[in-house]
């Protein structure tokens, strides 16, 4: 019987980048590394040769996407700069001023309620050996919940402040 495997769904686990072009194999075993790793395992991540490997971060480390750390092997890892910077840059272009004025607004209202709720400024001071077990995993959630919504106010009010400069009037 033929392959019964949905064309429409993910790639398989162990094969993520399958039906991509070297070029995005290369680029998503990038983004999916943990830490710098050698043009060689990249190449076996992305199923391709060292030297095709090599090319395609090259290019990446020329655009920014990549840092490569020179020694002998080289080794590469994303740039997260890079990815915060192109974040901030489509929430400021896809939002005015007040849209993300209103979202930071309602984060930090969010933020507030997690603090108040925990009674302390921050997800990292919660003890989450203070609770019940029952309830240890919902506490895990809310904190994830809290750091994220921390992290999201943070682009966000960048996305503001980038908008907002670029609507100032000029002064020249």
């Amino acid at each position: 019987m033929a392959d019964d495997t949905r064309r429409d769904g993910p790639p398989p686990f162990d094969r993520p980048f399958e039906g991509e072009d070297t070029k995005q194999r290369v680029y998503g075993a990038v983004l999916h590394a943990r830490e710098p790793m050698t043009a060689a395992e990249i190449a076996e991540q992305a199923d391709c040769s060292a030297e095709s490997a090599r090319t395609h971060l090259s290019f990446y480390a020329d655009l920014g996407i990549v840092i490569q750390h020179e020694g002998r092997p080289a080794r590469y890892e994303r740039n997260d700069d890079y990815f915060e910077w192109r974040r901030v840059n489509e929430l400021a272009r896809a939002n005015s001023t007040e849209e993300l004025q209103t979202r930071v607004s309602a984060l930090t209202s969010q933020i507030e309620d997690y603090r108040d709720r925990y009674g302390s400024d921050s997800p990292a001071e919660v003890n989450v050996l203070e609770f019940d077990a029952e309830r240890v995993d919902d506490v895990y959630v809310e904190l994830g919940d809290w750091a994220t919504a921390i992290e999201e106010r943070r682009l966000h009010e960048r996305a503001r402040r980038k908008v907002a400069g670029s609507t100032a009037p000029s002064h020249s």
